[in-house]
């Protein structure tokens, strides 16, 4: 009787041990799944590994020029970005380059993507927040960001890679920015909220003959197109933000000194470009100091011309 008691004693022994070995391993694993300390180093290397590839991917924007022949920009695509994006996606680049991102000037340009937020969408979904980081040569040597355009790009883990399914990029989200967009010449112009009623005041620039028998006769023109503050009146005049259109051609040859604009010896300062147009801020356009000269000066140092 005494030995079946102790062995009734060591079988229940056992059959609590092991309820509470169990027990902790069930706190450790959950349910079905591997220890919770596990799945967070996953998750973080996981995160990691996107935040690299994004990373990575940003550096190339830089090496596809948009505005090669189509055949050069889809080549450029295939070699700089297969590496990084989903086939789908390439895909979708490769037969409309225009929706691609990629450097659409000389300067400035895509320099870098910086990441700003990552969520988990779900299993082995990650979206990625941040900004394209654009610069010239001043912001190459000492730091900083010439331009920002927001983008969101949804990366997946397709087989055993991670690649980027879909990029959405706006050049135009910035806050609650006002956007004059001009459809005829194929550019964009970020405004604050404070010219929300602004106008477009519609004039021609004129280039006049250099040296010769010609005198001031007119050689070249071209659109003269100002956005007027909304507070502007005939007796209360503000700056306006004068932009100045030219051909190509027509940039050209106003470098080369084949005509001048205005008395002033200085040359307008070229905005941004497209694959038509240069779009110019005419030499001295605040030499009276009208009001508001300050705030028009402070907008254009934020790069706010965007061509198309």
């Amino acid at each position: 009787m005494k030995k079946i008691f102790v062995l009734l004693l060591l079988l229940l022994s056992t059959v609590y041990l092991f309820g509470c070995i169990n027990s902790g391993s069930q706190d450790r694993l959950g349910k079905d799944g591997p220890p919770k300390d596990d799945l967070q180093q996953t998750d973080k290397n996981d995160m990691t590994a996107v935040k690299d590839l994004v990373e990575t991917f940003g550096g190339k924007l830089q090496l596809v020029s948009l505005q090669a022949p189509k055949d050069i920009v889809s080549k450029s695509i295939q070699e700089n970005y297969s590496a990084y994006v989903s086939p789908e996606l390439l895909e979708k680049w490769l037969n409309a380059p225009d929706n691609a991102p990629g450097r659409l000037l000389s300067s400035p340009w895509p320099d870098r993507i910086e990441i700003q937020d990552i969520d988990n969408l779900a299993d082995n979904t990650y979206e990625v927040k941040g900004e394209i980081i654009e610069i010239t040569s001043v912001e190459k040597v000492n730091g900083g960001a010439a331009s920002k355009h927001p983008v969101v790009l949804v990366v997946k883990k397709i087989g055993d890679r991670w690649l980027i399914d879909a990029v959405t990029f706006d050049a135009h989200a910035e806050g609650n920015s006002i956007v004059y967009k001009n459809t005829q010449y194929g550019f964009s112009f970020l405004l604050p909220d404070s010219w929300k009623e602004y106008q477009i005041v519609d004039d021609r620039w004129e280039g006049l003959a250099l040296g010769g028998q010609q005198g001031d006769k007119i050689v070249e023109t071209g659109p003269l197109l100002s956005i007027r503050h909304p507070q502007w009146s005939p007796r209360e005049q503000r700056q306006d933000i004068p932009i100045m259109v030219f051909t190509l051609t027509q940039w050209d040859s106003l470098q080369r000194e084949e005509f001048h604009i205005g008395a002033a010896p200085i040359l307008p300062k070229e905005l941004e470009r497209n694959s038509e147009y240069v779009f110019a801020l005419p030499a001295r356009y605040n030499y009276a100091f009208p009001t508001g000269y300050e705030e028009v000066e402070e907008i254009l140092e934020g790069h706010p011309l965007r061509p198309n």
